[in-house]
């Protein structure tokens, strides 16, 4: 079977330094997978090489069995690759409602031409989204402040936001950086919910990267486990907490 995500010894070099060397990676339709690994073990510069935020120097990314190596961030989206960041990155001077409208691409209102020449288009398309929006919105458990300013809302409440703007496109694949990062236990608890919800009930495939081993041994199989660039390991996260060398990569040898 043709994984939905293919990254083919993929190399990436800054300078003199090999950040990820020659890494081989797939992430099967339908799963949550994880990527767990060290500091500076090469994770976040993966997802930008797989998002297209960054290009690598030798390799090939498939996507559906297409090699998308060449292809932008903005092509990638709308084939249906999404990530997140570690640090959300709302638009603070708009509404958490507005915000989720703003994600649908080529939106009739765009063109300067057709808001002049079919306004009535415009009005049906915008309602159509607006529609959605609340339908996200109600799905993320954030109707309470939908019409609050999105750079008022709490790390956790904005890490729900960027959750649901990828449920206002059609998504195939989301890279989730770190969503945990900064947000209390009680809307983790909301976040994990929902990233299981989109996986069971609307058939998302997520690879996430994180820190918290809880959420990860609840949320992900399979796991693999980067050190230096490159696959140490690959399993169920049982089999990975008790694998020496991945002890040793985290706290140093003789940890075990």
């Amino acid at each position: 079977m043709t994984p939905l995500i293919d990254v083919q010894q993929v190399n990436k070099a800054f300078g003199g330094l090999q950040v990820i060397d020659n890494c081989s990676i797939r992430v099967e339709k339908g799963s949550i997978t994880g990527m767990i690994g060290p500091n500076g073990a090469g994770k976040s510069t993966l997802f930008n090489l797989m998002a297209g935020a960054l290009s690598p120097d030798s390799g090939r990314i498939l996507l559906e069995g297409e090699d998308i190596t060449a292809l932008s961030a903005d092509q990638r989206f709308h084939k249906g690759l999404l990530r997140t960041f570690q640090i959300a990155h709302e638009f603070s001077q708009m509404s958490a409602l507005e915000n989720l409208m703003m994600v649908p691409p080529q939106q009739a209102g765009e063109n300067l031409f057709t808001a002049w020449l079919k306004p009535g288009l415009v009005r049906r398309e915008e309602a159509e989204v607006h529609r959605r929006a609340l339908e996200v919105i109600d799905f993320i458990g954030l109707h309470h402040v939908r019409n609050e300013l999105a750079g008022n809302l709490s790390g956790g409440q904005k890490k729900l936001l960027e959750l649901g703007r990828t449920m206002m496109t059609n998504a195939k694949i989301v890279l989730l950086d770190e969503i945990a990062a900064g947000v209390n236990r009680t809307l983790l608890g909301d976040l994990i919910s929902n990233i299981e919800r989109l996986n069971r009930e609307m058939g998302y495939t997520f690879l996430v990267i994180e820190h918290d081993m809880d959420m990860i041994a609840r949320l992900c199989d399979p796991v693999i486990v980067l050190a230096q660039g490159q696959v140490m390991v690959e399993g169920h996260i049982e089999d990975i907490q008790n694998n020496p060398d991945v002890i040793d990569a985290y706290f140093g040898a003789g940890a075990a």
